[in-house]
């Protein structure tokens, strides 16, 4: 999310061989007596002997092992398959060999439930630019001081890499969804309904850390689709996908640009690079100017070719990264895009969002166009409010987002009804701020590309890295 500068039993019928039922009861007692004795001769025979030595029957024992899900036989499913359902209309449970969970196409399994462990996968590591901690000289990788700082934070870091592997299953599904003529709305509230799954929502504790922004073309950020906005992406839009998962406050912050005509490709090109420069840039010590610096003149040194004219990528000077908080997703420091800036050092154990935009305009942006995004104000105290409907609009608020940034969408999926002039009262009380869309100037285009880093004390973890970019 940029930041601005300044979820029966089935009955069996047995027939006789001519279709007809018996009624009398001594010929019921007399088929059921057959029938028992029967079985027993046939599981009498088909008896095999032990080859376990633990008094369990070979049939038996593997039974078992698959049940556990330890056996090391496959299980005969074609994997690559969607999960279906059965004829009883119970969902399956894709399953690798072992036993494990695999994830169904679209995504509907929870992250948690695939890594019963824990153990979720980490993001790309690399080491700081300046290699040292500056107090003791020794070199961050291989001191036992900072090892010993990560082993403290492992919880931290469990949470933030479930989030990002929910973030990496919801997105790598959308790239292949999206396609030219479907309405925004159905594609943001169909990335939110398996973001919620595979997230595992659940209160404030994990959910969707911002609305999907879905902004096109010339609008940058902040666009989210409000009720009754009947926009279609056209095959020749630029649409910037920007979405956050969380797990306890611990926000992923990830965002890529969808394009279906390869024109554009130089574009993404510039601000895919310009991201990858500033990650590598970013690190303990670094200073916030020092990584604009090197994001802007990677950006501008691309231009791009479009229906016969040919333009230069420029950096957004005033869309910024962005440090991350717990529940804060403006936490306070800022990365810019472009040089100059904020002198200040990236530390240990920060969280950032390195995002950059390139545009074909001026390289400005402004507020524009019908507002979506709102976010509680994250050190608001106490405001007395004299309308009901605003105490009653702020309660649903703290319950359900917290100082987490939500939108008009949400609030109807709570089932709030008339409630725009209790929100324009909270924002003119300081309570809830408005995003509105940014945008560049009317007919060029925009592109974005963002992840979120840590700052480990050993190293530096790009935690949303995936292998889509």
């Amino acid at each position: 999310m940029a930041t601005l500068d300044d979820k029966h039993t089935n009955s069996v019928v047995v027939e006789d061989k001519n279709g007809d039922l018996e009624s009398k009861e001594e010929n019921d007692a007399m088929n059921v007596e057959t029938v028992n004795e029967a079985t027993k001769k046939k599981r009498k025979r088909k008896k095999k002997p032990n080859k376990s030595g633990d008094g369990t029957t070979g049939s038996e024992k593997q039974v078992d092992e698959l049940t556990n899900g330890v056996a090391e036989v496959g299980l005969g499913v074609d994997e690559s398959r969607p999960q279906t359902a059965d004829q009883t209309g119970k969902k399956k449970k894709n399953k690798k060999k072992g036993g494990a969970l695999k994830q169904t196409v679209p995504p509907s399994i929870a992250i948690k439930d695939l890594f019963p462990n824990g153990n979720y996968p980490e993001g790309e590591l690399m080491e700081h630019p300046i290699g040292q901690d500056e107090r003791t000289g020794k070199d961050r990788m291989t001191s036992e001081e900072k090892k010993a700082l990560d082993r403290m934070n492992e919880d931290v870091y469990k949470e933030a890499r479930l989030a990002a592997e929910a973030h990496r299953h919801t997105r790598q599904y959308m790239q292949e969804y999206i396609k030219p003529g479907m309405t925004m709305i159905d594609i943001c509230e169909t990335l939110e309904g398996i973001s919620r799954k595979t997230i595992a929502e659940n209160g404030l504790e994990a959910g969707l850390a911002f609305p999907t922004g879905c902004s096109l073309n010339h609008c940058a950020a902040h666009y989210t689709p409000n009720a009754g906005d009947l926009t279609v992406i056209q095959y020749d839009d630029v649409c910037k996908i920007d979405f956050g998962t969380h797990i306890n406050g611990r926000i992923i912050d990830c965002a890529f640009t969808l394009t279906f005509n390869d024109k554009y490709d130089e574009l993404l090109k510039a601000v895919k690079d310009a991201t990858n420069t500033g990650i590598k840039t970013a690190g303990i010590d670094v200073r916030l100017c020092d990584v604009g610096e090197a994001i802007q003149e990677v950006m501008e040194s691309y231009e791009v070719e479009l229906d016969g004219k040919t333009y230069p990528v420029k950096a957004i000077r005033n869309l910024n990264g962005h440090s991350i908080g717990p529940y804060q997703i403006h936490a306070g420091k800022t990365v810019p895009i472009v040089k100059g800036g904020d002198a200040t050092r990236m530390e240990e154990m920060e969280f950032y969002a390195i995002e950059t935009f390139g545009s074909t305009g001026k390289g400005v942006v402004h507020d524009d166009m019908e507002c979506s995004h709102y976010m509680k104000n994250f050190d608001v105290g106490h405001v007395p409010l004299r309308l009901a409907k605003s105490k009653q609009l702020l309660n649903v608020i703290n319950k359900n987002f917290g100082t987490l940034a939500f939108c008009r969408r949400w609030l109807d999926r709570l089932g709030q009804e008339r409630y725009l002039m209790a929100l324009k009262n909270l924002c003119d009380n300081n309570i809830v701020e408005a995003y509105p869309p940014l945008c560049d100037s009317k007919g060029c285009y925009t592109a974005q590309y963002e992840h979120t880093i840590l700052l480990r004390p050993t190293c530096k973890e790009v935690i949303s890295r995936g292998t889509d970019y």
